[in-house]
């Protein structure tokens, strides 16, 4: 994995003008960073030269798409951005114009949860008993899940922190979608809220193992607006477990998944995979190695594609 802060892979020069005319202004700064192959300290380092002040943490969010420069002393950054990424003069500005993202082009409509898990249609069943728009309003811009292993082999635990942003106004929950695997008890399945949001409404669909939870923000969110939460999962109720997977509704946005096995439960060979579909083949297939200390392996896709992203493992 690459140390934080460095550069992506730099992109050829026709992809670096393609971005540059028609942005997103996110990607284009990503690409333009990563052709220019700076460190964003050297980057910070290089505008405070010029007198501006500026966190590396918000270049990163600015190059993720997590937050958007909108104030001067920003937009001011941006334009000297330009000048140290050598950039022609403002060719990132211009991606700025219009002060919220997606106002353009519509966004494309999301996959369903019938093309995207096997138990799509016990979901989607749930969903329209709670009464809710089968679009929720949110993309995410950047999750990071943590997954436990137990003694057994059983799925222990789940975490997600997630980054969000809003495509319509008015938006104020997240629904988390629990699948367990075969012998899940749903009914024992426990969720909790850790960060930025409350725990609402729970429906459970005990002959399919899933939990369908409402997660609650502290805020009303905006069209373009971002919001961070956290939450937590807690099952240990199916039998043992060979794979997790996450399926993605929309493209774009930063995926990180670890699985942490038991010392008493280790696997001999853990694989990452691609879907496209719960019945496609799997795609994308690359060996993983668990680290010593922390018996853990992990995916990180910096871009998602709509589909299934997940990491299977073999126990003997």
């Amino acid at each position: 994995m690459r140390p934080t802060g460095d550069p992506p892979d730099a992109p050829d020069a026709a992809q670096l003008g393609r971005l540059l005319r028609g942005g997103p202004f996110h990607a284009a700064l990503r690409a333009a960073i990563a052709a220019r192959g700076l460190p964003l300290q050297r980057l910070q380092h290089r505008l405070a030269a010029r007198g501006i002040k500026l966190g590396v943490t918000s270049l990163s969010y600015w190059q993720q798409g997590a937050r958007r420069p909108r104030h001067p002393e920003s937009l001011r950054a941006v334009s000297a951005l330009e000048e140290i990424l050598e950039l022609p003069g403002g060719s990132l500005l211009r991606l700025l114009a219009d002060p919220l993202p997606a106002t353009g082009p519509p966004r494309p409509a999301a996959r369903s949860y019938r093309a995207l898990v096997s138990v799509g249609a016990a979901v989607e069943g749930l969903l329209a008993g709670m009464e809710l728009p089968a679009d929720g309003g949110l993309h995410t811009v950047g999750h990071h899940e943590r997954v436990r292993i137990g003694p057994v082999g059983e799925l222990c635990t789940r975490e997600s922190q997630q980054i969000v942003r809003a495509h319509r106004d008015g938006v104020d929950r997240y629904l988390a979608v629990h699948h367990g695997d075969p012998g899940c008890d749903a009914t024992r399945v426990e969720v909790a809220a850790y960060e930025n949001c409350r725990t609402g409404r729970v429906r459970r669909h005990p002959e399919a193992g899933v939990v369908v939870a409402e997660l609650l923000f502290d805020a009303r969110l905006r069209r373009g607006d971002t919001y961070v939460f956290g939450y937590g999962i807690a099952d240990g109720t199916g039998g043992r477990s060979t794979e997790y997977v996450r399926g993605f509704s929309y493209a774009g946005g930063q995926y990180m998944l670890q699985v942490a096995f038991d010392e008493a439960a280790l696997p001999v060979r853990c694989r990452r995979f691609a879907r496209t579909g719960p019945g496609a083949p799997r795609t994308a297939l690359g060996d993983l190695t668990p680290s010593g200390r922390h018996r853990a392996v992990h995916l990180l896709e910096q871009d998602v594609r709509r589909g299934i992203l997940g990491i299977t493992w073999d126990w003997e």
